[in-house]
This record gives structure tokens, sequence and C-alpha cells, in this order.
């Protein structure tokens, strides 16, 4: 057996160790409201994401529902009966906090993470300003708003930046930019999508992301993706849609790398008190392979095209029992995950 296979080998039998039991009597989960669509710019991707989970909870016979909060009340989730929900939205009014919220004062066990660490996640400057206290690397940023100067950007953070708005995801609104003569532009297509923007210094290396399973202690990282896209452009097309964008799972990296690399993703998620599972991205600087936290995903995509399944299989774990072992771990998270 290769050492690549004990690994997955043994880190498989750690994660199954330290979560949740799931249930092989379906009905032990009672009725299970799949929430996907919402009010979000990334309504499509989570239509995408929930059928898959829906479509896997169902072939493992589970009692498994469509819910589109866009379309009907969250007050009719109790009034219908439902025992826990799966958490499939993505982006505003669903993955800030405010879903999370409203499932807790219906006393519905949901999945992920709880009302604060997804607000916090979600803000990828209060998530950076986090990290900060912890002493985990980020890279160098700035918070603009409208009326401020940005001709010094580029003088303050280097060429090229990146340019985002907090509170999106899904490189919704993001452009790189290359030369001072690009800085408005960029700003204005991030203010598009939100109140202010976030000025990122560019870490020029790989992409790599790393899925999590567990909550506070028993929190474990997957096999370390590296994502290579058409050209180092890793939008939404290429996110999502297109074939030409490559996966390499596990990454390829020293054995050292790849651990700092897991270590750090599981602080950053500790840090923020996420539950359940989650993704981070990672930038490794080329030339000293330093790695740098970009953000954390509290509920990340489960298309065909999407990454936390991907790891889940390279430790043996299929997309519908990854779904089942998630949903094992819906919970009311009225207190720390520590």
């Amino acid at each position: 057996m290769s050492s690549q296979v004990q690994a997955s080998t043994a880190l498989s039998d750690a994660i199954a160790a330290s979560q949740p039991q799931v249930s092989h009597d379906p009905a032990a989960f009672g009725k299970v409201a799949v929430l996907f669509g919402g009010h979000s710019a990334e309504r499509e991707v989570s239509q995408m994401s929930g059928s898959g989970v829906l479509a896997a909870l169902r072939s493992r016979g589970v009692d498994a529902h469509a819910f589109d909060p866009a379309e009907r009340g969250m007050d009719e989730l109790r009034r219908d009966g439902f025992a826990r929900a799966f958490i499939a939205l993505h982006g505003r009014y669903g993955e800030d906090g405010a879903v999370q919220g409203a499932l807790e004062l219906l006393g519905i066990p949901y999945t992920g993470s709880g009302v604060m660490a997804s607000a916090l996640a979600m803000d990828k400057v209060m998530t950076k300003r986090v990290w900060l206290t912890y002493g985990l690397p980020t890279p160098r940023f700035e918070v603009v708003r409208a009326g401020d100067s940005l001709r010094e950007l580029p003088d303050r953070l280097g060429l090229p930046l990146i340019m985002k708005p907090p509170h999106e995801g899904s490189t919704i609104g993001i452009s790189k930019v290359s030369g001072y003569s690009e800085v408005t532009q960029a700003f204005e297509l991030a203010a598009q999508h939100d109140d202010v923007v976030l000025a990122e210094e560019f870490i020029d290396g790989r992409e790599l992301t790393v899925a999590i399973l567990g909550s506070g202690r028993d929190a474990q990282a997957l096999p370390v993706i590296e994502i290579q896209a058409p050209g180092g452009n890793y939008d939404y097309q290429n996110k999502y849609f297109s074939d030409d964008t490559r996966y390499l799972c596990p990454a390829p990296l020293p054995e050292a790398v790849t651990a700092e690399v897991q270590r750090i993703a599981v602080e950053s998620y500790r840090a923020l008190d996420c539950a359940g599972w989650g993704r981070v991205d990672v930038m490794l600087r080329r030339g000293d392979d330093a790695p740098f936290l970009l953000e954390v995903n509290t509920s990340p995509g489960m298309t065909g095209h999407s990454l936390v399944p991907m790891a889940a299989r390279a430790i043996g774990l299929s997309y519908e029992d990854l779904c089942l072992r998630i949903l094992a771990s819906a919970a009311l998270k009225g207190g720390p995950q520590r």
C-alpha cells in the first residue's frame, strides 16, 4: 500500500472517529428541509448544490424536501413539521447568519456554522481582523469607500492587487488590478455589490483549498486541493461550468508544506468558531511556499465541480455519505464550538 493511500485511509478513519455517527435508519433524521435557491447573487449555484444534496439524501432513504426561502416563508418549516435543515444556500441571506438566526428562533437544528461564525466568515474584512488577532497569515489589505482616494492604493499594496466586495462569494465583483489606470474601474465593479470594497495585496503563487469537517477541537482538514484555472483566472465560469480547470487532489506539495497549510486552515476555521463543515481558501506564495489565508466558506458548493466532495472522495467518502455525515452534524449552535 502506498504512503499516500495509507495517509488517506488513516485520515478517513480519524475523521470517522471524531465526527457524529450517521444512523443507518433514515427515519432517525426525521423530515429534512434542503434549503437552496435563496435571494443572493449565487442563487444559480445554490440551486445546483441543493439539487445534488437533495438527490443524494433521497437516494439513501432520507425524507428530504426542497425548500427555497425566496419562495416560502421560514415559518413554514415549523408549520410543516421539519425536524432539521441542510443549508445549501450560498451568499447573502443564506451564508451570512440570517437564515441561521431564523432556524435558531424556530428551534430547528441545521448544518454548518452558527449565526456569529457565519456572519464573520461572510465578511472578509472582519474575517481578516479576527485572523490577525490570532497571528494567522493573510494578505495585506485596506478597506475603501466611495469618496476615498484610490491613487495611492498601488503604492501601499503593490501591483498587481485584488479588489473585491467583502460580502460576496464565487468571485463575484472581483478584479485583478495590474496598473494605476485600472483601479477606479475595479472599485466601481466591486462597489456594485457592496457598500465598501476590499483592496488586497496580490499573492503570486499556487491556489489551494482545504475542506474541513467537524467542530472545535474535533475539526479536521481533508486533503489539500490545488486549483489550476485557465490563465490563472479562477472566475465564476471556471469555477462552476468549465471543464478546463484542473484540480489536483491531493495537491503535489512537500509533506511539511501540506501539514502547514492544513494546520493554518484548521486554525483559521476554529478562530471564527466555525462548525460542521467548511472550506478554507489559501494562496501559497511562489518562491518560499509561505501560505496566506483568503477566506472561509461556511456553506461551500456541492455541485459537480465542487471541491469539498472532491476532497472527500480522496479519503474514500462518497458524495452521498458526505451529505449524510454533514446532515448528522446538524445542531442548534447556542454556544461556542470550542
